[in-house]
């Protein structure tokens, strides 16, 4: 049996949850989300709390159990806090700027790449080179987050590109210094 997923999950306040043919509802203060539950699962809600049961017990509806008391444990959080990613980019030239839904990156290619953001993610840019997402959805946010950074990976040279604020780049040794490591002095050969 799941141990976690059998424990119940308290509600936020100002957020409302509905259950209704296999779908939960959020309703809070930052906006809607509705998440699908697995056929193997039935939801309970009281005034305060949300438990997730398995119909009958099998490994299928052992392993869903703590799945989906995850997802709503993401959705509770994400109405009532939300979720944020924040990227930066770093390089000779490099810069960003939102325009609406319209992400343009000048990330040392000949031309801007455009990235159109998804419904419900709103980025701010600071400085032109850092990047704030929020939204309500952790994994729109976070898939956001790692499409936005596949543009201009970090590259472990000189760590210019797009990457997590935070993010520690394993930095490599060029070329001459590892020639001087290894090379004997004078060229003289064996």
């Amino acid at each position: 049996m799941s141990r976690l997923g059998k424990v119940a999950l308290a509600i936020p306040d100002k957020v409302k949850v509905e259950y209704k043919d296999q779908a939960m509802q959020f309703q809070g203060p930052l906006g809607k989300l509705t998440l699908n539950i697995h056929r193997a699962l039935d939801v309970k809600i009281e005034p305060k709390q949300v438990s997730v049961f398995q119909r009958q017990e099998s490994k299928e509806a052992n392993m869903m159990q703590g799945t989906y008391r995850g997802l709503i444990k993401n959705c509770l959080e994400g109405v009532s806090s939300g979720y944020k990613k924040e990227l930066e980019v770093s390089g000779l030239g490099y810069k960003m700027s939102v325009e609406g839904q319209k992400l343009t990156l000048h990330v040392g290619y000949s031309v801007p790449q455009i990235f159109m953001l998804p419904v419900g993610v709103k980025a701010v840019v600071t400085n032109n080179t850092q990047l704030s997402l929020s939204g309500v959805d952790k994994a729109v946010v976070g898939e956001t987050a790692a499409r936005i950074r596949s543009i201009r990976k970090p590259e472990p040279y000189k760590a210019t590109g797009i990457k997590y604020v935070g993010e520690h780049i394993i930095r490599k040794a060029g070329k001459a210094a590892a020639g001087a490591a290894g090379a004997p002095a004078g060229g003289a050969k064996k």
